[in-house]
């Protein structure tokens, strides 16, 4: 219940369908029981011998009302034969109890028709939600977590929701009301014979609920190894090559192998727990039936307390419990099962998003002045890579960050961009901390070209309309003439319109990245940030870029990682960076002339 009131956020949108799959279960229950004891009169008419019509009795409260129904049910039924005829009365009896079945089930499906759309709507809901969490959390949070969890989390954890507490949903007044019109149906017809299924209820309830304890444990286990293995074939099929290259396709072969071995015990031992519901419930309630059948036997043959037409109508309620009991033991087997998959959907809802705009920020598109980075420190956990870090960034010029790997160059990027926040000091545009801008305004004053080019299985046309959606198509081929990429995508057989595959993998390594900078010009954003954008690169592949690299910078303003440092020769000025710190800050000739850590990194990629 505790999840269940963390998930009825999802419920509200949906609540019109609740309320009607309320009021058809409420008239289902009604209509299952009056099935029920509808059958009493055909029992009536088919066992009793007495034809006498006898005087009407008379309601005299409810401390009598089970002797006033069945003198009754013994008037009405003797006037109608004496009236109508055995055979005639039979036909009656037998047609109103085809109409109680009939409404029963349609008052069935119509509360299951709007059950469904509450059900896929909320699973609709809790999806979408956790997607729009996956893409605001900080990158820094998925640096902790695995591809394949987070994958489980929407896709495998949703579906054991939609089994376990949306079943809930579905018989939460169904199947206790059935019970509840069947109990009170049968303390009419018999209070003594309904105190053994009172004492029943508690016993099967409390065993019930040991067998079920474990499962909330079990399942959270089954979760978590799931999310492993799905992290071990996401990795598997990225890293496809190097895993043929290097002849290990064993041993991934073995980790996944052991992975689902895991999976397979977990699971056999939690579904072999959860099984035991329907036959324990359906057990015990056949053990009741039993003692029922003993008792009232003795009521009817021995005692003579009890007209057998009730006795065999209150034995057809009672068996007609069995069934929402069976229902309502698996529904809780199965909410102890979703506990784990709830609790991994909910401890991922409720993430703390580190990286927080504030109430009212700045709305800003226009870059006026310069970027300051004044004073900043920053550590990835407790490992410091910058300290104590300044640095002025005018509009127009490029600054270029060089050093050693490890030396802070892309931490630089991140911050700038604020992927990351800062431990101390500030990073501010035109005067403005970049905390208090919004981040719709920050980001759509930046572009970004990384060494990784992050393309999307779909067209050329809509990888580069992601830095601007409402683009023509000239707007696109311009923007891929400046990048240098047109002379290949004109060559295509679909040319713009043509799919590029799975993370661009129909197309070489500098095509890709020609295609991520006609993006970010496209995109047209004041200020660009490069990350070592031709690091991985041949020779032909860095010429063609650098130059559409140099298209794309003329007028803006640029940060450069470089990793090459032919390429940032022109830059208005060069930072060192060692340990996160900066050595040496100028430009090239005058670095060069120095002849320190700068004229060093030089002198090896010359050697090289």
């Amino acid at each position: 219940m505790e999840y269940l009131k963390k998930f009825y956020r999802f419920i509200i949108p949906y609540k019109k369908h609740a309320y009607l799959n309320i009021f058809f279960n409420v008239l289902y229950a009604l209509f299952s029981t009056l099935s029920f004891v509808a059958l009493i009169p055909v029992f009536k008419v088919i066992f009793s011998g007495q034809r006498k019509v006898a005087t009407e009795p008379q309601f005299e409260g409810l401390g009598s009302i089970k002797t006033y129904v069945e003198d009754y049910l013994n008037f009405f039924i003797a006037d109608k034969i004496e009236t109508h005829g055995d055979f005639k009365v039979l036909m009656l009896m037998v047609g109103i109890i085809i109409s109680m079945f009939l409404l029963k089930n349609l008052f069935n499906y119509l509360a299951m028709y709007y059950i469904t759309f509450l059900r896929n709507g909320v699973l609709k809901d809790i999806r979408n939600v956790l997607f729009d969490k996956i893409v605001t959390l900080p990158i820094a949070f998925y640096s902790e977590k695995t591809k394949g969890d987070t994958i489980s989390r929407v896709s495998a954890d949703v579906d054991e929701v939609k089994n376990s507490f949306l079943a809930v949903l579905e018989m939460v007044v169904r199947e206790p009301l059935t019970i509840l019109f069947s109990l009170i149906a049968m303390l009419i017809l018999s209070a003594k014979l309904t105190l053994f299924v009172f004492i029943f209820i508690p016993i099967s309830g409390f065993i019930i609920s040991k067998i079920g304890k474990s499962l909330k444990k079990g399942s959270l286990k089954v979760q978590q190894e799931q999310g492993i293995f799905l992290s071990i074939l996401e990795e598997t099929m990225s890293g496809l090559r190097i895993i043929k290259a290097f002849d290990v396709e064993h041993v991934f072969a073995k980790k996944f192998e052991d992975s689902n071995e895991r999976y397979y015990r977990y699971s056999n031992t939690l579904l072999n727990r959860q099984n035991l519901a329907s036959p324990v419930s359906e057990f015990l309630g056949i053990i009741v039936i039993g003692i029922l059948l003993v008792y009232g036997g003795y009521l009817v043959f021995i005692d003579n307390s009890m007209d057998p037409s009730f006795f065999i109508g209150y034995i057809t309620l009672a068996y007609n419990i069995l069934t929402p009991a069976k229902a309502i033991a698996k529904a809780s087997y199965g909410v102890k099962k979703g506990n784990g998959a709830a609790n991994r959907i909910l401890e991922f809802l409720e993430s703390e998003n580190t990286i927080k705009e504030i109430e009212n920020p700045v709305i800003k598109n226009e870059f006026e002045s310069d970027i300051k980075i004044d004073n900043i420190s920053f550590k990835y956990d407790d490992h410091l890579v910058l300290r104590n870090f300044n640095l002025n960034v005018p509009k127009g010029q490029t600054v270029a960050l060089v050093g050693q790997s490890g030396s802070g160059k892309s931490t630089i990027a991140n911050l700038i961009t604020r992927f990351y926040d800062v431990n101390e000091g500030s990073i501010s545009i035109d005067g403005i901390d970049i905390k208090d801008l919004s981040k719709t305004s920050l980001r759509s004053m930046l572009g970004v070209v990384s060494q990784d080019s992050i393309l999307f299985n779909d067209t050329i046309a809509n990888n580069i309309k992601i830095g601007k959606q409402d683009a023509t198509d000239e707007e696109v081929i311009d923007a891929l003439k400046i990048a240098n990429a047109w002379e290949f995508v004109k060559d295509l057989p679909n040319g713009i319109e043509s799919n590029i595959g799975d993370s661009g993998n129909k197309l070489s390594g500098g095509q890709k990245q020609r295609l991520s900078i006609a993006r970010a010009v496209l995109k047209n954003p004041p200020i660009m940030i490069l990350d070592e954008a031709t690091s991985a690169l041949d020779t032909e592949s860095e010429r063609l870029v650098q130059s559409a690299l140099e298209n794309m910078m003329r007028n803006r303003t640029s940060v450069v990682i470089a990793h090459r440092l032919s390429t940032i020769q022109n830059a208005d000025e060069i930072v060192v960076m060692q340990k996160g710190e900066i050595v040496e800050q100028g430009k090239h000739n005058e670095l060069i002339e120095k002849n320190g850590v700068y004229k060093m990194l030089v002198d090896m990629q010359s050697f090289e």
